[in-house]
């Protein structure tokens, strides 16, 4: 993918990185898995936003990305667009990045899970991992807390 635009911007990114914490919390509110994810267009518009829904809908496909996609609606191409997630996407939500041709990904960390990270920027996706200390603290508190439900979440 050749891309002409000018980088996201970190401030930017920490801006965007807010509503997807949010939902994170929201999530973990309601007795499910804190991740949180919203899709913006590159320009700072909040298209969507989402958390992980797994445990609360009974339903394995509802992951923060894609609650996110499909609450910001239907749009004829995605390019322009940045989603943003607590967690590195799963291998699942980085199909649904790739499969839509979105044009970045900030993330607010790697360190709990690594997921299609590594594929995504193979395909030249813009990515900015933020490494946040309060995205990591939320996810590692969870899983040490709830490891049945962590493992069954990322497949293992």
């Amino acid at each position: 993918m050749t891309d002409l635009r000018p980088p996201l911007s970190r401030e930017l990114a920490l801006t965007m990185l807010e509503t997807a914490y949010a939902e994170a919390e929201r999530g973990l509110s309601e007795g499910g898995i804190p991740i949180g994810a919203a899709l913006f267009h590159r320009d700072g518009t909040l298209l969507g936003a989402g958390h992980n829904r797994r445990v609360q809908e009974d339903d394995a496909s509802v992951h923060g990305e894609t609650d996110a996609f499909r609450k910001a609606g239907r749009r004829r191409d995605y390019p322009d667009c940045v989603m943003v997630t607590t967690l590195s996407p799963c291998w699942y939500c980085a199909g649904l990045i790739r499969q839509f041709n979105i044009g970045a990904v900030v993330i607010g960390e790697a360190a709990t899970f690594h997921g299609g990270l590594d594929w995504l920027q193979e395909l030249g996706i813009e990515i900015i991992v933020l490494d946040d200390p309060a995205c990591t603290e939320l996810l590692q508190t969870f899983t040490h807390a709830h490891p049945e439900l962590w493992n069954e979440d990322i497949g293992l």
